[in-house]
């Protein structure tokens, strides 16, 4: 299978996707939503793969949605489907939290809006000593997505994810491993050799222990997880219709404070 904005390696049984828009910050443009659950479901499914890992091609992870797309009403975020016919986002989410897989982020550089979340997603984070990540949803006049009101309290506890959710303000690598938000923190030039160690220890178990673990502690928190996002789904598009969102991603275009009304 081959896709345009998403890459993915096989070695040693560790499947690599790697976003690949590095010039727009690998933000989730295009159809790179859809082509990252396509591959996430491609390696859930192969035999051959016992763990997957997700990074971002140059110096960033991911910044989320592509705020030009937003602004000029190209973005080909799936904002008016239901929750019953969940948008791409969630069924990447849902995917992620449902294989029968460890699934490890590798967090290159800067994670944004639905990229931190999308790291957040995932079993296990390692981040590079460059890495920085940002709820920055509140300054866009967004609500934040990609599952981040169920994964973030439940590594932070609530009082710290209202404070990241509600300021925007970003943290460094240093303070996410203090807080619980990655399991470790490396050296830039040694992320990968490192989380493809990492992920040579998990292999060198044996995989039916290792998906009973994920789905003992995945257990009833899963159901809470797509009562998570069908709340999400409600709450973005509350948000996406006010004069705020739309002021919000004209100020982040045009590189200006943004004026909220509340309206």
């Amino acid at each position: 299978m081959s896709w345009e904005y998403v890459l993915m390696d096989k070695q040693n049984s560790i499947a690599v996707i790697t976003l690949n828009r590095p010039e727009k910050s690998n933000a989730f443009g295009g159809g790179m939503r859809t082509e990252l659950l396509q591959a996430v479901e491609k390696a859930g499914n192969d035999r051959d793969v016992r763990v997957i890992v997700i990074t971002g091609a140059g110096d960033d992870f991911c910044i989320g949605g592509d705020r030009e797309e937003f602004f000029k009403g190209t973005s080909q975020a799936p904002w008016k489907e239901t929750p019953s016919d969940r948008w791409t986002m969630h069924k990447v989410v849902l995917a992620i939290n449902t294989i029968e897989k460890p699934v490890i982020a590798a967090v290159n550089g800067q994670a944004a809006g639905g990229g931190v979340n999308l790291a957040l997603s995932c079993d296990i984070r390692i981040a590079s000593e460059k890495a920085t990540f940002t709820q920055s949803f509140a300054r866009a006049g967004f609500f934040p997505d990609w599952g981040a009101i169920y994964f973030l309290p439940r590594l932070v506890g609530y009082s710290k994810a209202a404070e990241l959710m509600m300021t925007a303000e970003t943290v460094g690598a240093a303070d996410a491993l203090r807080l619980g938000m990655v399991n470790h923190v490396v050296p830039h030039a040694k992320l990968l050799k490192f989380t493809h160690e990492f992920a040579g220890k998990i292999i060198q178990n044996a995989p039916i222990p290792i998906t009973l673990i994920k789905r003992a502690l995945q257990g009833p928190e899963i159901e809470a997880l797509h009562q998570a996002l069908d709340y999400e789904s409600y709450a973005v598009v509350t948000c996406r219709n006010t004069k705020d969102r739309e002021e919000g991603i004209k100020a982040l275009v045009e590189k200006r404070p943004a004026v909220f009304q509340g309206q």
